[in-house]
């Protein structure tokens, strides 16, 4: 799946005319972090592999220097992050669709994971994006 991902990305990168080449830039320009105990190598370009304890290796790209760090995985590993405490906001986004029993990212954490909300945004979809901090930091747009 992931192969496909790549793949996918990479080609529409290629392509200035695709309507999603811009985001596609991105997505292969930026430089990424795959955190990985089996892989030896990445098919991204600008990746380096994060093979160490997790929170050493969160901890020292945190302490880098450059901009706000995105995670995208599946559930275990972001449960894993939150377990650790090493997640800073959360940007979650609600669907209006049902899809039954899903994934969750709380469901391995072992803990109640206390938020505060500051910011949600509405889209036409429907979709909702809600900005959550841990319930003890202060959202640097807020008073």
């Amino acid at each position: 799946m992931v192969d496909e991902f790549v793949k996918y990305w990479t080609e529409v990168a290629k392509k200035p005319e695709d309507p999603w080449y811009s985001l596609a830039k991105k997505m292969v320009d930026y430089p990424k972090i795959v955190f990985t105990k089996t892989l030896d190598k990445s098919l991204w370009p600008n990746t380096i592999l994060a093979k160490g304890d997790i929170v050493d290796e969160v901890n020292r790209v945190k302490t880098a220097d450059g901009k706000d760090i995105i995670v995208y995985g599946g559930a275990g590993f972001v449960s894993s992050l939150i377990k650790e405490n090493l997640i800073d906001e959360y940007d979650l986004c609600i669907n209006p669709v049902a899809i039954g029993d899903g994934l969750t990212i709380f469901k391995e954490v072992g803990r109640r994971v206390n938020l505060k909300q500051f910011d949600v945004t509405q889209f036409p979809s429907g979709v909702t994006l809600h900005k959550y901090l841990p319930a003890k930091a202060k959202a640097a747009n807020t008073a």
